[in-house]
């Protein structure tokens, strides 16, 4: 027997919280980009160089969070049968978060015990914790904290299907996830399509990620003798295994630093990874071919990375990550040509093999009896004939919807109609108008009368866009502050600043606000000219006083043009609740000690200064530590183990 059905989870939980208002432009290094792609072939060469983006617009970033939670039920579809039971999470990106094979008890993926967002992901929010679901380019995605539509769907047999799916903003793609647990599977199944509608080539990225308790007896195996490994250094290196420099990096308890490793699976071998404990037991992750590369990814043993484990999760809770995607590496982005629909399954289970082979010194006899245990739980002709069943399908429209996402696709969809081009999505992924709402609102308008009206009391924009079909649209629209506010939004998006900035000042000639005058702020800045940038950002803020994120670009600009006094001014000004913010208390402690006050730098860092938004990779917290020892007698803070920072301030990912 199997079942499909909604209920409620409740989890401690710190909310997502609201969006930042201002666009992500310019928005900086990513930490994907590779600097030395050493021993890497012609074809992973131009994958890394293809595809890369210079900000996540059109999305808003998520950075409205803390670290204070509060009980809260999060809507979940819970799909079950004699041997598995599925927990999806449908409010955050359709994440499966808990997968239990019932006969033992056992939690088969890291199951986080609380709901703590963290700056991991392109848009800043992030949790740690079972599978999620990966699309548009490198890093954690766009809607990793955001709903997913979702349906009960049926398979031919009568098997329910949980049907989650999407319009990704980034890529002007959809894609679909179908999750079934036939009566009697030991696997958990899991088709996976994406539809590029568009006339044009696409850059493809997909990864799904993978969480599993670590523990002195769990081993990561996968089909390969050797893995590109990817680190804080930005540098690629080709490593054979299991032991590149003397220890065995598939025991991930072993391993000092945080770091990437890509298993280099040879042509014809079956794509799977699993993590197996003394028991030969664990989590598989099997898939049909197009699913190219298998990744571990480790914190360390190191003081930064068991830091950030707590900071994710909870102490005594740690977990590594395997993963599946369609290249080789994290580091790619694939051509996708224009009306391209590819598919795949992917399969989740318990795995059980010989605990001697798997956890022996000989490591081709170790993923050999994985191998062999794979091919026994799934065998790749039943996962090839659910690929082509599957393709037919899950064309066909759902039976009842159960969650309801955006409202991005049912605009795209109406703008579409609009312009005569084909259709966004077929029946299988329907995006009724009912889903629209207050962000759509001005992009209605614009499409059904060639204008933008004004947001009540000159306030921000609550959307925007970049896919070039809007251009015209902005361009032919009745001349108003917010249609040229747009067009020099997505004008900076497609690498054209000088029209951002011809558009942001016509903006400005016709009405004053605070928007226009921040753009022009992150463009200055961008081209190097800090005063001008200060400058915009003072007319900013006198017609947007109180908005904090406002507040902390503006203080990051003054500190970068070494003008930390008018930082402490500005922060003295601030009402308490905002100079309680641990952003606004790290820039105080910092403008302080550039501006000669190391003891009130010192007495902020001795009260303590928390990041709920620290960014993985980040060392502000530590850096502001050491640079306080180096010019004051108070020490602040006593030193960590190592003469490391305080381990409050040490999130870093290199010992």
């Amino acid at each position: 027997m199997s079942e499909l059905r909604l209920t409620t989870l409740t989890l401690p939980t710190a909310a997502v919280g609201p969006v930042n208002p201002l666009p992500p432009l310019f928005s900086g290094a990513d930490l994907h980009t590779v600097e030395d792609a050493g021993p890497a072939d012609d074809e992973m060469r131009r994958n890394i160089d293809y595809g890369r983006v210079g900000s996540v617009l059109p999305y808003l970033t998520q950075d409205g969070f803390t670290r204070e939670r509060t009980d809260t039920d999060h809507p979940v579809a819970v799909l079950e049968n004699d041997t598995l039971r599925a927990t999806f999470l449908l409010g955050a990106g359709g994440r499966l978060w808990s997968l239990v094979h019932r006969p033992t008890g056992r939690e088969l993926l890291f199951r986080n015990p609380v709901f703590q967002p963290a700056n991991l992901a392109l848009r800043n929010a992030w949790l740690a914790g079972g599978v999620e679901w990966n699309i548009g380019t490198i890093g954690h995605t766009p809607t990793t904290c955001e709903p997913l539509h979702a349906a009960r769907a049926v398979r031919p047999d009568g098997t329910p299907v949980l049907r989650m799916w999407e319009y990704e903003r980034l890529r002007g793609v959809v894609f679909q996830i179908d999750a079934w647990l036939p009566a009697g599977s030991p696997v958990l199944l899991v088709h996976v399509t994406i539809t590029n509608p568009n006339s044009r080539t696409t850059p493809m990225y997909w990864w799904s990620n993978i969480a599993v308790p670590e523990a002195p007896d769990v081993r990561v195996l996968a089909p390969a003798d050797a893995a590109w490994q990817f680190s804080y250094d930005r540098r690629l290196r080709h490593l054979g295994l299991p032991a590149p420099h003397g220890t065995d990096v598939s025991r991930t308890t072993l391993a000092r630093d945080a770091a990437d490793y890509f298993f280099d699976i040879p042509a014809g071998e079956r794509r799977w990874i699993a993590a197996l404990d003394d028991s030969g037991r664990g989590l598989v992750q099997v898939s049909t071919g197009r699913l190219r590369g298998r990744k571990l990814f480790l914190w360390g043993q190191g003081a930064g990375g068991r830091h950030w484990q707590e900071w994710l999760s909870a102490p005594g809770r740690a977990y590594l990550e395997i993963q599946a995607g369609l290249a080789r590496t994290q580091l790619e982005h694939l051509p996708m040509p224009p009306g391209a629909r590819w598919s795949w399954v992917e399969a989740y289970g318990l795995l059980e093999a010989d605990p001697a082979a798997v956890q022996g010194e000989d490591w081709r006899a170790a993923r050999g009896a994985a191998a062999a245990a794979v091919d026994a739980l799934v065998p790749a002709q039943s996962l090839g004939a659910e690929l082509t069943a599957a393709g037919i399908w899950a064309e066909q429209p759902p039976e009842e919807i159960l969650h309801t996402g955006s409202g991005w696709g049912a605009l795209e969809r109406l703008r579409r109609a609009e312009c005569g081009e084909p259709p966004l999505a077929g029946p299988g992924t329907p995006f009724p108008d009912a889903t629209l709402g207050p962000e759509q609102a001005p992009w209605r308008e614009l499409l059904a009368h060639g204008r933008m009206s004004a947001p009540a009391d000159d306030g921000p924009p609550v959307s925007y866009q970049t896919d070039p079909a809007w251009e015209k649209q902005l361009q032919a629209a009745e001349e108003s502050w917010p249609a040229l506010l747009h067009l020099g939004v997505l004008q900076a998006a497609a690498g054209d600043p000088a029209g951002a900035r011809a558009s942001w000042r016509r903006s400005l000639d016709l009405h004053p606000t605070a928007w226009a005058w921040r753009n022009l702020a992150r463009l200055a800045e961008h081209e190097g000219d800090l005063a001008g940038a200060a400058d915009a950002y003072e007319e900013a803020a006198r017609l947007a006083p109180g908005l904090l994120p406002l507040t902390l670009e503006r203080t990051r600009l003054l500190l970068r043009a070494d003008r930390a006094e008018e930082v402490i001014a500005l922060i003295d000004a601030l009402p308490p609740a905002q100079r309680a913010h641990g952003r606004v208390r790290w820039t105080e402690a910092r403008a302080a000690l550039d501006s000669g006050d190391p003891d009130r730098c010192g007495r902020l860092l001795q009260d303590g200064i928390e990041l709920p938004d620290i960014r993985e990779g980040e060392n502000t917290l530590s850096e502001l530590w050491f640079a306080h020892r180096a010019s004051a007698a108070e020490p602040g803070p006593a030193a960590g183990p190592g003469g490391r920072a305080p381990r409050q301030y040490d999130f870093g990912m290199l010992e």
